[in-house]
């Protein structure tokens, strides 16, 4: 029994002599201690979970050198070798912050992005069509964020104190030259392209990204859908006009084509115009995308879009009371080649060309204004993920732009000039992950235009911090530079480029599907186009002696969580600009500029009806313009703008959608400014026009209805 009790006790003894204990805490960088850790042996079920103050203990038969591992989401793996020899140990483990640069800290500053749903979307296709004062156009819809001003007689997007020139758009990271249908004064213009062509904006309102150049304001970013999911047939009845649209999709290749007819003439004899139309505008275009998959990740996009469009008026001559008649006729193309893949876990390449090619003959009677603009953009981009905190995005392109005009007078002279400009650029930028409440960005953009033999070079900077309650500040600076205007470069050629400086503060936070931000900024505009008077063919005129600033704040809130089936955002933006440029004689406030601009846009969806309603208010606060009549520059005020629209799409079938709009609903007659005569009348007064609408209300109807190959496709998820 003796000898049974003894070889017990000796098992007993070497059993516990095998046993470590091991114990310790877990803390963060901070030195913060982290509850809920998974702590254990590599290859084992030995382990502990850290407890509310992070500390751990357990113990382990294993002996001899042995692999710790400590894990916690949002935190680095934690390994460490260890020698267990049955002598307690005690370990403080500290975990490293993983970076995760998908849903940690992004630079919003001056940036409205919606390329990714899970961040902060902003405007998606289907947010543009049934918006209700947008009319299925991408710019109507984005001049109900902050940041842009309602310009009603133009239709192009005016950012933060800026003209609508100083606005760029791009396709898949390449320009897109002359963005918007061709028009003639004081008669409002669309972009030529539809918003169901891209799966995702960023809209910068200043401060962005090295990448993109030659725009002193804003930088609209159109992403393109990538592969269509099935073949599919498109056709829209609407009261302007009709488009058919054909989809085919094999497993590697897909083919879209469509053909679109718009034609004001038929609606303008029902709905009475303020203009006196001579021709309503009207237009044929067609569209071509072809989409190949070249491997796993490469991906290669062909897109085509041409348009030949025309319209004319009549309108009495101010100076001599006879009637005038101002027409254009406007032939374009656009094609976009470009291709991206992914080489491997550290780089990217994405790459392309695009060309434009834009004819206007712009009539006055039998004066004519034969303008052409061939331009091209290639452009190849690399982005390098370096490490888990550093990625570098790097790229060199080519602008080229070739300008042609020719001035007929009548039958008596005519004036032929051309100017012919290569821009080669190249920009580097890097993107500093300090943590996943932290990111910098720095960058640099340099440039070199032939036309005036001159060298820039455009530092980028921003950075974002991310709070406890996931709110987040953002910082931009930045300096921009844009090419002179077309017809002010081809008069004067030595014209040198128009500067911008930006300071952008942001704060944004994003949370149960409500997103509120605030932004204030400052601009500092240099080396602007000043003239004497327009359609000024004396070169001597011109010079770079403008000047300007712009100084404001935007407050954006977007809310689709509070009411159910229901989507609203509330718009307000702040600008105080003064600039001496183009033919001003002192400092004022541009003729564009409202100083305040407010937009309300609700949509309601009633599931028993199948139908989205909606409506859009929008504001904007007097304009200044001069009068000659009256003393001073700059020195009488238009009305404010204000207009109500509404809007419903109804869902007929699975695949037939019917749309319903108007815009001005109130038929507020909205004043944006007002013509002069050149020379005052017998009494000695300068004559007036207003310039208004073209009618008091715009309405429009549509019938859109896809077909597959089961001739049916569900659209209720697209309400």
């Amino acid at each position: 029994m003796l000898k049974h009790f003894t070889i017990l006790l000796l098992f007993f003894t070497t059993f516990t002599y095998g046993q470590t204990t091991l114990s310790g805490v877990v803390k963060d960088g901070s030195g913060l201690t982290i509850p809920g850790a998974n702590v254990y042996l590599k290859d084992s079920f030995d382990g502990d979970v850290s407890s509310p103050e992070g500390t751990f203990n357990f113990t382990t038969e294993l002996n001899g050198q042995q692999t710790l591992i400590v894990s916690f989401v949002g935190f680095k793996p934690y390994e460490k070798a260890i020698l267990l020899n049955a002598d307690a140990l005690r370990i403080e483990v500290i975990l490293q912050e993983e970076i995760n640069k998908v849903d940690g800290v992004t630079i919003t500053a001056g940036a409205y992005t919606s390329s990714d749903v899970k961040k902060n979307t902003v405007l998606k296709p289907l947010d543009i069509v049934t918006t209700a004062s947008a009319a299925g156009d991408i710019i109507g819809a984005i001049n109900t964020l902050p940041g842009t001003a309602t310009v009603g007689e133009s239709g192009r997007l005016f950012v933060r104190g800026g003209e609508g020139y100083e606005t760029k758009v791009f396709i898949d990271g390449l320009e897109v030259r002359n963005a918007f249908n061709a028009t003639v004064p004081n008669v409002p213009t669309r972009g030529r392209f539809s918003p169901f062509l891209f799966k995702g904006t960023s809209f910068s309102t200043g401060g962005y990204s090295a990448e993109y150049g030659q725009a002193l304001s804003s930088a609209l970013v159109l992403n393109s859908n990538d592969f269509p999911t099935e073949t599919q047939t498109d056709i829209s009845i609407m009261s302007v006009g009709g488009d058919i649209a054909h989809t085919k999709a094999w497993d590697k290749t897909s083919f879209s084509a469509k053909v679109q007819a718009t034609d004001l003439r038929p609606y303008q004899n029902i709905i009475q115009q303020n203009f006196d139309w001579e021709e309503a505008p009207n237009s044929v275009g067609t569209e071509f995308v072809v989409r190949h998959k070249v491997n796993k990740d490469g991906l290669f996009k062909l897109y085509v879009n041409s348009d030949q469009s025309k319209m004319s008026l009549r309108q009495t001559n101010l100076d001599s009371g006879l009637q005038d008649t101002i027409g254009i006729d406007n032939d374009y193309l656009y094609i976009n080649a470009n291709y991206r893949d992914i080489l491997n876990k550290k780089w990217s390449l994405k790459g392309g060309v695009s060309i434009t090619n834009d004819r206007s003959d712009f009539r006055l009677n039998q004066d004519v204004f034969d303008q052409r603009e061939l331009s091209m953009h290639s452009k190849l981009t690399a982005q390098w993920d370096a490490s888990e905190k550093v990625s570098l995005n790097m790229g060199t392109e080519w602008f080229n732009r070739a300008f042609d005009q020719s001035v007929r007078f009548g039958n008596t002279r005519t004036i032929n000039r051309s100017f012919d400009d290569h821009l080669m650029s190249n920009f580097v930028e890097a993107d500093y992950f300090a943590s996943n409440k932290f990111v910098f960005r720095a960058g640099v953009r340099s440039e070199y235009t032939s036309l005036t033999q001159q060298h820039f070079l455009n530092p980028r900077l921003a950075m974002s911090y991310k709070l406890k309650n996931e709110g987040q500040f953002s910082l931009a600076y930045g300096q921009f530079v844009q090419a002179p205007q077309n017809e002010f470069s081809v008069v004067q050629p030595n014209l040198t480029p128009e500067k911008a400086e930006h300071f952008i503060l942001n704060y944004q936070m994003i949370k149960n599907k409500r997103v509120f931000r605030v932004e204030t900024y400052y601009k500092a505009y240099d080396d602007l186009v000043k003239f004497q008077t327009l359609n000024d063919f004396n070169p001597d005129n011109y010079n770079n002696l403008g000047f300007g600033e712009a100084k404001g704040l935007d407050i954006f809130w977007r809310d689709n969580a509070t009411f159910k089936n229901t989507d609203y955002w509330v718009s307000y933006s702040y600008v105080d600009a003064e600039r001496d440029y183009q033919n001003f004689n002192q400092v004022a406030r541009p003729p564009f500029l409202s100083e305040h601009n407010f937009s309300v846009v609700v949509k309601h969806f009633v599931e028993s009806l199948r139908t989205q309603f909606g409506a859009t208010y929008n504001y904007a606060s007097s304009r200044l313009y001069h009068n000659p009549n009256l003393d001073g520059f700059q020195n009488s005020q238009t009305p404010s703008f204000q207009d109500v629209s509404v809007n419903a799409a109804i869902l007929l079938k699975q695949n037939i959608i019917l749309y319903l709009s108007s815009s001005n609903v109130f038929g507020r007659d909205n004043i944006f400014g007002y013509e002069y005569a050149t020379t005052p009348n017998d009494q000695g007064v300068f004559t007036e026009r207003e310039i208004g609408q073209a009618a008091k209300r715009f309405v429009f109807f549509g019938l859109f209805i896809t077909l597959t190959k089961d001739k049916q496709v569900n659209q209720l998820d697209n309400l």
